[in-house]
């Protein structure tokens, strides 16, 4: 018996120190390489203009042959665009870029990102969530940093941007959580489909993974259809979460139709139940989330009043948004 005690001591040994190293040395090969693309870019840059007299509009492309043939793989015209870009877009705060957990996969979509502000705010992010290459692709693709924006209970827009775009997604409130629209287009719903309730609670509880990331950081799933009793009377939540950042529970309300401002009574129950019932000392008040195809800004509004201020309703969509349609809202919000 002792040997066996000393053989799994061994082996638990030698695993920690294998993957230890494994991951120093993913990191350092990481670290390296983007040392290397950031380097290559800045010579591409310094000797443009020599290129372009011998090449014209197509001496990247040019560039690409000749160190392909070189050095093989890894310098397709897309990457060495890449490469130029990293230059020049890190050339003051390469220092700093180098130290974080970010691997080229992850520059190649950051640098996709036009607007400056919004690509501090998904470096940020990624770096804070640790969303892998791909996560922070869906999040791009889906607008996440115009959906916050557009969220934001602050009347300043212009200020929002800058906090967004300086620290990423600070939660410390309820309102923090907020997005508009949330995106499911991960359920592979068509735009117009006819889903019922429970069946999109279904879809979303099945693609769990990919739904916490779109409900944000900070999200655990605690249940669904989770059963309050009144009297004699037994009524369900649909989903409930649990927020470890700000310590509160988060009750989302499904409404496949459109917003009805009786909507908001029944989650002023829950929510009111909820504080009184479950929450332990150190939770801070519930949030309620109704989640509706669609709803009427003035109705929310006037329902909302005299309630609960952890209420709050938010539209769904089933297909990625339309970036230019989201842009326009936002030119349109900062210039009120």
């Amino acid at each position: 018996m002792e040997i066996i005690k000393l053989d799994k001591v061994l082996l638990e040994s030698i695993r920690e120190i294998l993957q230890t190293r494994r991951t120093n040395a993913i990191s350092y090969v990481n670290k390296e390489q983007l040392f290397a693309n950031f380097e290559i870019g800045k010579l591409i840059v310094e000797n443009e203009g020599t290129y372009k007299e011998r090449y014209g509009t197509s001496y990247l492309l040019n560039l690409s042959k000749m160190l392909t043939k070189e050095f093989g793989r890894g310098f397709s015209r897309t990457n060495i665009h890449y490469m130029r870009a990293f230059y020049l877009n890190y050339e003051k705060s390469f220092q700093p870029v180098a130290e974080n957990s970010l691997s080229w996969k992850h520059y190649c979509e950051l640098l996709d990102v036009s607007d400056k502000n919004a690509r501090d705010f998904y470096e940020k992010e990624t770096i804070n969530s640790k969303w892998s290459a791909n996560e922070l692709s869906r999040q791009i693709n889906s607008s996440l940093f115009e959906r916050l924006l557009l969220a934001s209970n602050n009347d300043n827009k212009k200020e929002q941007i800058y906090k967004l775009s300086q620290s990423g997604q600070v939660v410390k409130q309820a309102q923090d959580i907020i997005k508009e629209p949330y995106i499911f287009e991960f359920l592979g719903l068509s735009e117009r489909a006819q889903v019922k309730e429970s069946k999109l609670e279904k879809l979303l509880i099945e693609k769990l993974k990919d739904f916490l990331l779109e409900l944000g950081r900070g999200f655990m799933f605690v249940g669904n259809q989770q059963r309050i009793t009144l009297g004699n009377r037994h009524h369900h939540v649909d989903l409930v979460f649990y927020n470890k950042i700000i310590k509160a529970y988060v009750l989302i309300d499904l409404k496949t139709g459109k917003f009805k401002h009786e909507n908001i009574g029944q989650m002023n129950t829950y929510l009111n139940y909820y504080e009184a019932e479950i929450n332990d000392d150190s939770d801070t008040k519930p949030i309620g989330i109704i989640l509706c195809a669609d709803k009427n800004e003035i109705e929310v509004e006037y329902a909302m009043v005299g309630v609960n201020s952890n209420i709050f309703a938010s539209k769904y969509s089933l297909v990625l948004p339309d970036k230019e349609l989201l842009a326009q809202k936002l030119i349109t919000a900062v210039k009120r």
